[in-house]
């Protein structure tokens, strides 16, 4: 994350054995782009430890160069998840009691993910449940226009300045079977 805040949240998938994963995720308020920091069927504190150890990575961490985090009271966000980000230049901001639109970010995007995926599929396991998230993680990225950010792409394609010539064909590209479609002009 270039600059700014994060808001991470926990994302359930109930999977068919009636266990329920979780995807742990951090949402950049700026630029709307979303990283799963890990998915786990019962999330305990060292986990999040672990979490917050490789959220702030000094190489690839989503969080390295991040000010703040803003998260919920969740018991998961322990005093020494909170002291790895805190030694790491990361300010930790807990908002109230009971009050999600605080985090309005993070829950738009678990309504986002249930809504448009999670919801019309039944998962069979844990390795179901990931490639579900990571298929729509990259439509999410690539292929989902925004309307907080213009209607424009979060990783916008490069091509030419202008795509609208009548001798472009529309073509669809599809992911998991259908459930999350993308219409774009074909190159000439």
């Amino acid at each position: 994350m270039p600059d700014g805040a994060g808001c991470p949240a926990m994302l359930p998938g109930d999977v068919a054995r009636r266990r329920c994963s979780f995807s742990f995720f951090v949402i950049a308020v700026k630029t709307r782009a979303v990283e799963v920091a890990g998915i786990r069927v019962d999330p305990d504190g060292e986990w999040m430890r672990q979490m917050a150890r490789n959220l702030t990575d000094s190489v690839d961490g989503f969080l390295r160069n991040a000010t703040y985090l803003i998260h919920d009271r969740d018991p998961l966000f322990t005093a020494a998840f909170r002291g790895i980000l805190k030694d790491r230049g990361v300010t930790c901001v807990r908002i109230p009691a009971q009050s999600p639109n605080c985090n309005a970010y993070a829950e738009r995007f678990v309504k986002t993910a249930r809504d448009e995926c999670l919801r019309h599929f039944v998962f069979f396991g844990e390795r179901h449940l990931r490639y579900v998230v990571k298929e729509f993680m990259a439509h999410y990225h690539a292929e989902r226009f925004h309307q907080g950010l213009g209607g424009q792409l979060i990783q916008r394609r490069v091509g030419p300045a202008n795509q609208n010539g009548s001798g472009c064909r529309v073509v669809c590209r599809s992911r998991l079977g259908g459930m999350l479609n993308f219409y774009h002009r074909e190159a000439a």
